[in-house]
Order: C-alpha cells, then sequence, then structure tokens
C-alpha cells in the first residue's frame, strides 16, 4: 500500500514545474499574437488609407469621375487622421480597464449619491476610456456597490471628456481652441445631468446586470490587457474605415444646396448630425475628424456630433442592451440623445 502511494507521488514535484512552463509559454504565445494582430491591423488599416490616397485618385482621374476622386481624398484623410489617436486611446483604455482596479473609484466616490455623480463625471474625464470599454466598467462599478446614477454618469463621461479626446478634438479643429472647450462643458454637462435624471426617474428593476463570465477572474493583468487592447482596436478600427467611407460619401453625394437648407436651419442640422452620429458608430478618439469634414455644417451641429457619438450610437445600444438588458438601453438611450442634443445646442448657441 505504502509503495502503491510512493509510486503516485513521486512525478507530483515535477508536475507543477511543467505546467507552469506551459502555461508561460502559452501566455506568451498570446501575447505575441495579441501583438501580431494590432500591428497587421494597424498596417491594414493604414494600407488602406494609402492606397485610397495614393491609387484611387489617380485611377478615378483617368476615368473623369471628379465626384469619387474627392470621396477618396476624404475618406483617406479621415482614416490617416484619426488612426493614431485611435491606437492611443484603445492603449489607454485597455490599461485603465484592466490595471485600475474599480474599488479605486468606489472609495473616491462620495456616499451622496447627488454629489456622487458631478465627481464620477470628473473622473471619466481624468481616466481615459472608449465607449466600447465604458460600458463593462460601468457594469463592474454596480456590481462593487457604487450607486448607478455615478456608474452610468462615468459611463458617458470617460469617452467623451477625456484627455486623448479633446487633444484629437483639438489637431481636428486647428486654431479653434473654443470647439475643445464647447465639447468639454457640453459633453460634461449631459453626462451630469443625465446621472441627476437618473436619481430622479430611474428605477433598479430596468437595470439587469449579465453575469461576468468566470473566464476573466483567472486571467492575469498583461493577459487581460492584450486581450482588450486587441478587442478594442480591431474593432473600433473597423468603424472607424466604415465611418469615414460614410462621411466622404455624404460629402461628396448629398448636393450642397441641401446642405445648405439643413445649415440655414438650426433646428434641422443640430438633431440631424446627432442621428448621423448614431448611425455612424464612430469611436470617440476619431470622431472630430469626421465632424471636421462635416464643413456643410455650423459649428453647433458639429458641436452635436461629437458630443452625441460617444454617447448615443448603434454599437453602444446593442453594448447597453447585453450588459443592462434591452429596456434599458431603450429609455436609457433615448434620454441620453435628447439630453446630449440640447447641452450641445446651448452651449454651442454660447461659445460659438
Amino acid at each position: 500500500m505504502n509503495d502503491k502511494t510512493a509510486s503516485r507521488v513521486r512525478p507530483a514535484p515535477d508536475a507543477p514545474a511543467s505546467t507552469q512552463q506551459g502555461a508561460s509559454g502559452s501566455f506568451t504565445g498570446r501575447v505575441l499574437r495579441v501583438c501580431l494582430d494590432v500591428f497587421v491591423g494597424a498596417l491594414v488599416l493604414a494600407l488602406v488609407a494609402g492606397i485610397a490616397l495614393l491609387v484611387a485618385p489617380d485611377l478615378l482621374a483617368r476615368l473623369e469621375q471628379p465626384a469619387l476622386q474627392a470621396w477618396g481624398t476624404v475618406m483617406a484623410a479621415v482614416v490617416i487622421q484619426g488612426v493614431p489617436f485611435l491606437l492611443l486611446g484603445t492603449v489607454v483604455s485597455a490599461a485603465v480597464t484592466t490595471l485600475v482596479p474599480d474599488r479605486v473609484l468606489a472609495r473616491v466616490l462620495p456616499r451622496n449619491p447627488v454629489l456622487a455623480v458631478p465627481v464620477a463625471g470628473a473622473a471619466g474625464a481624468l481616466l481615459p476610456g472608449c465607449e466600447c470599454a465604458s460600458v463593462p466598467v460601468a457594469g463592474s462599478l454596480i456590481r462593487r456597490g457604487v450607486a448607478p446614477a455615478a456608474a452610468l454618469t462615468f459611463l458617458l463621461a470617460a469617452p467623451a471628456v477625456n484627455p486623448v479626446v479633446l487633444v484629437a478634438t483639438s489637431i481636428a479643429f486647428p486654431g479653434r481652441p473654443v470647439m475643445v472647450l464647447a465639447r468639454l462643458l457640453a459633453s460634461l454637462a449631459a453626462s451630469v445631468a443625465m446621472g441627476w435624471l437618473w436619481i430622479r426617474l430611474g428605477r433598479t428593476e430596468w437595470l439587469r446586470l449579465a453575469d461576468r463570465p468566470p473566464a476573466a477572474a483567472d486571467r492575469g493583468c498583461l493577459d487581460a490587457f492584450t486581450r482588450a487592447l486587441q478587442h478594442d482596436f480591431l474593432h473600433a478600427g473597423g468603424f472607424l474605415v466604415l465611418g469615414a467611407a460614410a462621411a466622404a460619401t455624404f460629402n461628396v453625394a448629398v448636393p450642397p444646396s441641401v446642405l445648405e437648407s439643413f445649415a440655414g436651419s438650426p433646428w434641422l442640422s443640430v438633431p440631424l448630425l446627432g442621428l448621423l452620429a448614431v448611425v455612424l458608430s464612430i469611436c470617440s478618439e476619431a470622431d472630430a475628424f469626421v465632424a471636421a469634414s462635416l464643413s456643410g455644417f455650423s459649428p453647433t451641429a458639429r458641436l452635436a456630433f461629437m458630443v452625441v457619438g460617444p454617447m448615443v450610437d448603434l454599437k453602444l445600444i446593442a453594448l447597453q442592451s447585453g450588459t443592462f438588458g434591452r429596456a434599458f438601453a431603450l429609455r436609457f438611450s433615448t434620454a441620453t440623445f435628447a439630453t446630449a442634443v440640447l447641452t450641445a445646442t446651448v452651449v454651442g448657441g454660447w461659445l460659438l
């Protein structure tokens, strides 16, 4: 009996070492694959933009189609300007999501929800994150006991007023710092207003938090970071290209007379660009470049495009439905759209 037991015990000391070596090798391989995927994704986006910029104009000029030539030029310009900020934003977003514990915000926020809402808005301005990452972060904060109003305020503020977005806005609108200030004030006001509105009218039963996948708890910080970076960059990069194509199509296909008719009516141009932001679903790190290309609209309308986009778009509605429930997503996105358009109109009329 003892000999059999000893025979079974002898190989045990070697098992953990082999397991650790296998796990280490597997983890290193995953990191290398993710880095390769991100590099390939950035290279593909750069190649698409380069081809559109260099090849398409010459080819379309031979075909004597200046409208299509302009389309290729506008699309390439939007993609080339937006990719660096998209990559920077997704790197910072992945780092914040995976390396900053949720309990840090829970300790900083006041216990009074009315006071916690503006603090959460300020935290969103200091802690960058794209809209794709803000939804699961908000869900995690609510699970850890943070007031829903504060968590939802952070959800709206983080992708809208973080430093990366503001720097990208200053690059997209050179020589116009007032546009950066207007975006900061309007987005922050909309986020805080929605938090206070939830305190007044929100109901806890509307929030149906989905269960967190159990595998996420077993991942290391670096592994979770690389996975988040891979997902955010490749996912948002596709939306950037589609958004750039849609913006170029809008600029080329819509007759100037139509733009002039909308530009002359602020009651139509502002909500129209707000709806356009919902449909295009462009990442907040790159939407300023698309807004700058919509030169046929007033500055207030373009401000509405930048305020609405990070808070309400098709991919966000889908993410919120999966995280908090469909009923919540429909109510929250509708109220957020109206609030964002209103604050953009007020701030734009004041500053722009």
